[in-house]
């Protein structure tokens, strides 16, 4: 009796298997990806470098105007705060058009926006007329403590008087993430040449995930402290658009973090697929540094109208009180005699 056999079929259908993005591990060189670039990539390439170079001539106009404009701790406060968005669009054209040099700009990037943060506190404080004159505005005020992004739910929380300690705390809870943060970046880049950090790697064994944790809780803890600091000047502000100001500061530090991290984790989980020559994880890079350029380019074109039509207002007011000053202490000098100005009577 002759037994045959059937093959054993299964109902699991099995993904296709692309063997070219196998072999497609790491971030393509440069002339590689030039090679596949058809003449829409050309297109989208030159207009992405265009915006660029729009985006860094508009600031560079925006710091000549400051300079002319401003002096001392407000304009170094006022530039630095602006210049965020061209700084985080030139990294991010750079790492377009080198993607081996993402950590490197992303490192960059990151120094930038820690400064950010801190000056953006500063400047709310110098926009109440420095440190003496915010603690004198604001004695008699108690600070509130339950606020986004940390304890917005903590109602219970005191609230405390305002001095000299509490807005140094204040101003530790930034600092603190200027010193961290780009030390936790440096370390990222270093493990990453040693190939023991990768952009997106969420494995427990990896090191990956312990350095995002970290950089998570400390960029926590400094939007808490601007956040509060905001609270409290907001009312008292309003006539210089503090709103507008923290809203562009808001959607800088949104889009470089949460946008950044949304779409490296869609990159390594498989979602953005790999398109040779480029790997998910670059291409996923390759789209965010894309979306930074737009939105940085946006972001500084609205950043100079805010910034600028304040300082204008002001100019002009002191124009007009000069003008009147000068018209009623207007004299002549005559044969070495002031005589005022007016009618003479003979």
């Amino acid at each position: 009796m002759n037994v045959t056999q059937e093959p054993i079929t299964s109902n699991v259908s099995i993904l296709p298997f692309n063997p070219i993005c196998s072999k497609v591990r790491q971030a393509p060189y440069t002339y590689e990806v030039l090679q596949e670039l058809d003449v829409t990539g050309i297109l989208l390439y030159a207009t992405i470098t265009l915006m660029t170079l729009v985006t860094v001539v508009v600031f560079l106009e925006e710091v000549h105007y400051m300079y002319r404009k401003l002096s001392g701790r407000t304009r170094k406060i006022t530039i630095w705060v602006n210049a965020s968005a061209p700084v985080i669009t030139i990294t991010s054209c750079v790492g377009m058009w080198i993607p081996k040099s993402t950590m490197f700009t992303d490192f960059t990037a990151s120094v930038f926006l820690a400064v950010l943060i801190h000056q953006f506190q500063l400047m709310l404080v110098n926009e109440c007329g420095g440190k003496k004159e915010f603690l004198k505005k604001f004695a008699d005020t108690k600070l509130q403590l339950h606020t986004g992004p940390l304890c917005c739910c903590c109602v219970c929380f005191p609230r405390k008087d305002i001095h000299s300690r509490t807005l140094f705390m204040l101003k530790l809870g930034t600092f603190q993430f200027v010193l961290l943060r780009p030390a936790l970046m440096f370390l990222a880049v270093v493990l990453w040449t040693n190939g023991t950090y990768a952009i997106g790697n969420s494995r427990a064994d990896s090191a990956t995930i312990y350095i995002n944790v970290l950089v998570g809780v400390i960029t926590i803890v400094s939007l808490w402290a601007v956040g509060i600091m905001f609270n409290l000047v907001r009312p008292s502000l309003t006539n210089r658009n503090i709103i507008s100001k923290f809203s562009c500061y808001e959607f800088v530090v949104i889009l470089s973090q949460l946008q950044t991290s949304i779409i490296n984790i869609l990159g390594t989980t498989g979602v953005i697929s790999c398109v040779p020559p480029r790997p998910g994880p670059s291409r996923a890079s390759y789209m965010n540094q894309q979306l930074l350029i737009i939105e940085m380019f946006l972001t500084t074109v609205i950043c100079r109208i805010l910034y600028r039509r304040r300082y204008e207002e002001e100019h002009l007011l002191c124009e007009v009180e000069e003008t009147k000053d000068n018209l009623q202490n207007s004299t002549l000098c005559l044969n070495g005699k002031t005589i005022d100005e007016g009618p003479q009577t003979l």
